[in-house]
């Protein structure tokens, strides 16, 4: 495979992988195990690193590894190649590179970022015994304005349910409390529809120290979770190219 194949595929693997990560809390610095599971048993292993405002994912793919460094304070993402020594770079989007990641919290304009979406904040209401703030969300297209709306727990800051206006829903119902890999979590239940079809169910162990979900199963049987994890600083050196690196140019990747 062409190294441009190989890039392409690890921006792939590893925004899958890492999006376990997205929502947890600048101020928690971890290190864990990752596992993406296919219904076919096909599986896709790595691990990750997260940092302030930085997160490092290692992955092996077709016995090949590559290295993704997310670095929000500089705006900047690395993707690696540790046999061949390169790396390519590129600018995080404007919205991805602004702030350090925050933690999860229902008083956060759920439209903040996204220039074509406003939100309004029209007071608290209860879901599913939990109370949540409700943003009545617009979207004009076409010359037509569409609206929706979202509930945002107010202990933990997930979405608990969001009507679109296409027609589809989705709601999270707390089912209990668990333990997962030694560590205390709180099982999930998503159900999800859209209009002409079956609703979905999903299921997520969410982790509130890490403000995080570590373990989430989908339809069909994909599972994807974080194992072996461990809370505490992690080492500035993860976050950076490693010297005796080349940056891959345009002309390599052809």
């Amino acid at each position: 495979m062409r190294l441009k194949q190989w890039m392409q595929t690890a921006v792939a693997l590893g925004a899958g992988l890492a999006a376990m990560a997205q929502g947890a809390s600048a101020a928690t610095e971890f290190s864990a195990e990752m596992l993406s599971r296919a219904p076919d048993g096909q599986t896709t292993s790595g691990r990750m690193y997260v940092g302030d405002g930085r997160m490092r994912v290692e992955m092996t793919r077709e016995g090949r590894e590559m290295v993704r460094i997310v670095d929000r304070d500089q705006g900047r993402e690395w993707l690696l190649l540790p046999a061949q020594r390169v790396y390519m770079e590129r600018s995080l989007p404007p919205q991805a590179s602004s702030d350090p990641l925050p933690a999860p919290s229902a008083e956060r304009n759920p439209c903040a970022g996204l220039p074509e979406m406003n939100c309004r904040r029209a007071g608290e209401e209860t879901v599913g015994g939990r109370v949540a703030v409700k943003w009545e969300m617009t979207i004009s297209r076409d010359g037509q304005t569409l609206t929706g709306a979202q509930w945002l727990d107010v202990e933990r800051g997930l979405p608990l349910k969001y009507e679109m206006p296409d027609g589809r829903r989705m709601e999270l119902h707390l089912i209990g409390e668990e333990r997962l890999d030694g560590r205390q979590v709180e099982k999930w239940e998503v159900t999800a529809s859209a209009p002409n079809q079956q609703p979905t169910r999903t299921f997520q162990w969410f982790d509130p120290e890490l403000g995080l979900a570590v373990r989430e199963e989908f339809p069909g049987g994909y599972v994807r979770e974080l194992d072996a994890i461990h809370v505490g600083p992690q080492p500035d050196h993860l976050f950076s190219v490693p010297e005796g690196y080349s940056r891959a140019e345009p002309q390599q990747q052809r």
